[in-house]
């Protein structure tokens, strides 16, 4: 008797791991909360920003920083093909609201396409700035399905993309 007990003690905590690293990687969705349901559906929570870009772009620019965390928005001026070498990538150029022009190149395996995206639209954003002499990119636009990296996303005429 105390054989089986023990067996399944360890077949629960084998289980409550194995949910906790599934919630945590994002193969499984944490517990509901009970109650009304939310406004707006979980796959596509309402993104607002804190503030407009605060110079973030510029000053990375400046300083030919890469790793940095950047929010704002802008419009697009060019939409260009995919990046189809290794992981398929959405590519554009927005001109962001400080004036600068910046690459977005959004993973388009890991999160949706911007469905016709065109020249003038606005697009709101959070990502990962690279500098390059061009302008920098913004990448790490779409959740990091490992949890290690601060999930980016692009908003596009009231629609999340991550």
């Amino acid at each position: 008797m105390l054989k089986i007990r023990r067996i399944v003690l360890l077949a629960a905590l084998v289980l409550a791991a194995g949910y906790q690293i599934g919630v945590a990687l994002g193969w499984l969705h944490g517990p509901v909360p009970s109650g009304p349901a939310p406004a707006q559906p979980s796959a596509n929570p309402a993104i607002t920003l804190l503030q407009p870009d605060a110079g973030e772009v510029a000053r990375a620019f400046a300083a030919h920083a890469s790793h940095v965390e950047v929010h704002g928005g802008g419009v697009v001026e060019r939409v260009l093909r995919d990046d189809t070498e290794g992981s398929r990538h959405q590519r554009f150029i927005l001109r962001i609201d400080s004036g600068q022009s910046v690459l977005f190149a959004h993973n388009i395996e890991l999160a949706g396409r911007i469905p016709d995206l065109h020249e003038g639209e606005r697009v709101d954003f959070m990502g990962e700035y690279a500098w390059n002499e061009k302008g920098g990119v913004v990448h790490w636009t779409h959740r990091d399905p490992s949890g290690r990296h601060p999930a980016g996303w692009l908003k596009v005429a009231g629609v999340v993309y991550r």
